[in-house]
């Protein structure tokens, strides 16, 4: 089982290490405008540059000479707003009104080259060298930096460092892995024709894919209720000071969520790059307010926006992205020498089917049955076109399936 997991962690920061960030900041932003700048078209969004090799390639040197940041930071940076472009230009197609993307608040996109972290501090690339500011932890012990970052079960993968205007205080955000065991991949049979991921969405894990990763959404609900805590600490004071600062925290919390579903989105692509899909499907987003009634209004905004990000990310790395209908793939068997379907089958997060008794986590159950539907239904139409003529055509499409609890999944023929 893959787990992706968050922590948030407050800079114990000095004047001068303050100052290095803030200046930091402020050419990354600059990096950021001048891209959305040279990306953008007021007149059709097909002249929008979002081709991020070609971008990189046009405004890299560019940058580098007109600013003091680290390599890696100004990539980060033309990375970040070619995302947010394209993110525009997703909704222009569906004739939504948007406008060029515009970086105002001060946050920057860390990888492991340019932060490295120690027990109780991290190493930070800034225009004034390396800062080593100290982490403020919390008494009780383990910390969720101490389960997750420090521990050799996780990876590092990526963070963020935000400044918080309300607070006046640096945060930095770190996305880690955490991996049970190994990812089995299957051997090439011939060429498949398509390899699909699929990838279910949940309350308890924002989502898992039919490899076996969970991308858990503990440290989500948790901002998400110190958000909720805050706004009505602000809104019982009453003051217009009280109003203006409501304002200020609204802003930070939406590009807070924008920033989280962007850490997911990008990894739930590269785990479809890493195990050779073509392919990611998710159910269909329609009516999920009632089929997952628990599931409060960040959820489904949370679910929403990764399709979205998800959707003109994966088409980039050559993955291209589709829907299905969610009727029963919690209650299916999604064993393909079974494929039961009862409602008794699901007990809360486990999935026990009736008949063959194959125990699994129930989230997991449901995403390979949305990449075996989608599976399933391309099979079917490639057999139906003219062009296959008797129907006997040879079709070779998979589910791409991991490790999880012990058991090996193989990825799974579409019919």
């Amino acid at each position: 089982m893959d787990v992706r997991r968050t922590a948030v962690v407050k800079l114990d920061l000095s004047d001068e290490q303050r100052d290095a960030l803030h200046r930091t900041a402020e050419q990354y932003l600059y990096c950021a405008n001048r891209t959305t700048d040279y990306c953008w078209s007021n007149t059709t969004y097909t002249e929008c540059r979002t081709n991020k090799r070609q971008v990189r390639d046009a405004l890299y040197s560019e940058l580098r000479e007109g600013t003091d940041l680290q390599a890696q930071l100004v990539q980060a940076a033309i990375k970040r707003a070619v995302e947010a472009v394209k993110a525009c230009v997703e909704r222009w197609k569906k004739g939504q009104r948007v406008s060029c993307p515009t970086f105002t608040a001060e946050t920057m996109d860390y990888d492991a080259r340019s932060a490295t972290f120690y027990r109780n501090k991290v190493s930070l690339a800034t225009v004034e060298g390396r800062v080593e500011p100290s982490f403020v932890l919390p008494a009780d012990s383990p910390t969720p930096y101490e389960r997750y970052v420090l521990s050799e079960d996780y990876e590092f993968r990526e963070s963020t460092v935000r400044y918080d205007a309300v607070d006046d205080e640096f945060y930095i955000q770190l996305s880690t892995r955490r991996i049970d065991g190994d990812v089995e991949v299957s051997e090439d049979t011939g060429h498949p024709d398509q390899t699909v991921l699929g990838i279910d969405l949940g309350v308890n894990s924002l989502a898992v894919s039919s490899t076996g990763t969970f991308w858990q959404g503990d440290d989500y609900d948790h901002w998400c209720r110190e958000f909720e805590k805050r706004r009505g600490e602000m809104q019982q004071r009453g003051t217009q000071a009280a109003h203006n600062a409501l304002l200020r925290l609204g802003k930070r919390e939406e590009a807070w969520r924008k920033q989280y579903i962007h850490t997911v989105a990008n990894e739930l692509v590269a785990e479809a790059v890493e195990h050779d899909c073509d392919v990611i499907v998710f159910e269909e987003l329609t009516d999920i307010r009632e089929r997952l009634p628990q599931a409060k209004w960040h959820h489904v905004w949370a679910f929403r926006r990764l399709y979205e990000y998800v959707s003109y990310k994966g088409p980039e790395q050559g993955v291209s992205v589709e829907q299905v209908e969610p009727n029963h793939t919690s209650q299916r068997c999604s064993r393909t020498d079974c494929g039961f379907t009862h409602e008794d089958n699901r007990h809360g997060e486990q999935f026990c089917c009736q008949k063959c008794g194959y125990e699994v986590n129930a989230d997991y159950n449901g995403a390979k049955n949305i990449g075996l539907r989608y599976a399933r239904k391309r099979t079917h139409r490639l057999r139906s076109s003219p062009k296959s003529g008797s129907g006997d055509a040879e079709v070779d499409l998979r589910v791409n399936g991991g490790t999880l609890n012990g058991e090996s999944h193989r990825p799974i023929a579409g019919d």
